[in-house]
């Protein structure tokens, strides 16, 4: 699980395209899929570790682990200085602390509730997107827009309805509350993100969350941490590793195609947690959980489709507007 950060990419199809370039879209959906399969990997990772760590060790190494692929990966790019400034050191501390809570919320939840629950609560984190693009970033939101975040929410409210009952024996009220918080921090974290791209870099936006997060879940230790074993150690890298992968696969998806072709492979992600639920922790979703996530999903495709019809009809407009002028 992670905010997403999103990095505008570029048109390469059309007619004057080569082979090359008409496959880099494909690329970039390849990309994303693996991206959801590898934070939905370490959200199983994150789970198992949960019954005996506490969060914030879990936090510590999630976030400290993942450094050593994004600096190898910055390295590679021969980008590792220009990470490392900034001039917004107070846009990166907010969105630092915004995604630490919405991180800690999350794999508190995850502790509670069955990963492909969790995997479905979480999609109501673009929806907000949407409601707080509105309100703080004072975009202008088109009326389909809003009927598919409002269909989308009925999804949520289905999807949450099984975990409603709070003093249940499995916690599942107490999970659910840590998965909408997680929801809501990531899309805050999400406008957050757009803000910081007018001047940041995409590797000194992911290097300076992961420091503070590491920082942050350092800090606890005075509230116990557990000694892991061999074998938790090894999990633990894992899923730092992992999570390091995830967003440079996340970020690299992006660079190849346009946001609006790759964002929907996102909902992958409960395939993946099906998939890992059932084979690894023996769990398998509940009818509510299914039809609301499906909702949900649905309602995401159809915006970033409707997205990306205006966007394509926009651009035979100013495609034939010059043609005229010429």
């Amino acid at each position: 699980m992670a905010a997403p950060l999103v990095v505008p990419g570029r048109s390469v199809t059309g007619s004057g395209a080569s082979g090359r370039e008409a496959a880099r879209p494909y690329l970039g959906i390849g990309l994303k899929v693996l991206s959801a399969l590898a934070f939905t990997l370490m959200s199983a990772g994150v789970k198992t570790l949960a019954d005996r760590f506490p969060t914030g060790e879990i936090v510590f190494f999630r976030s400290f682990i993942a450094i050593a692929p994004l600096l190898l990966w910055l390295r590679w790019q021969g980008s590792v200085r220009d990470a490392v400034r900034t001039r917004n050191l107070k846009g990166h501390v907010l969105r630092s602390i915004i995604g630490a809570c919405g991180m800690f919320a999350g794999f508190a939840g995850l502790s509670f509730l069955p990963l492909s629950d969790a995997v479905a609560i979480g999609y109501a984190s673009p929806l907000l997107v949407v409601v707080l693009a509105a309100v703080v970033l004072r975009e202008r939101v088109q009326a389909y827009r809003w009927a598919g975040v409002s269909v989308g929410f009925l999804g949520v409210l289905i999807t949450l309805a099984p975990h409603l009952e709070f003093g249940g024996g499995a916690g599942g009220g107490t999970g659910a509350l840590f998965a909408i918080l997680a929801a809501g921090c990531s899309a805050a974290a999400t406008i957050q993100v757009r803000k910081l791209t007018g001047t940041e870099r995409t590797g000194a936006i992911v290097l300076y969350f992961f420091l503070f997060t590491s920082l942050l879940g350092l800090s606890t230790l005075v509230l116990g941490w557990r000694m892991p074993g061999l074998a938790d150690l090894a999990l633990f890298v894992v899923v730092g590793v992992l999570g390091g992968i995830g967003q440079i696969l996340l970020t690299e998806s992006y660079r190849h195609g346009d946001a609006s072709l790759v964002a929907p492979f996102e909902y992958t992600t409960m395939l993946w947690s099906l998939l890992i639920g059932w084979f690894v922790f023996g769990q398998l979703p509940t009818a509510s959980i299914a039809v609301g996530g499906a909702i949900v999903a649905a309602a995401g495709v159809f915006v970033v489709w409707r997205e990306r019809r205006l966007v394509v009809e926009r651009a035979r407009e100013a495609a034939a507007g010059g043609a005229r002028a010429s």
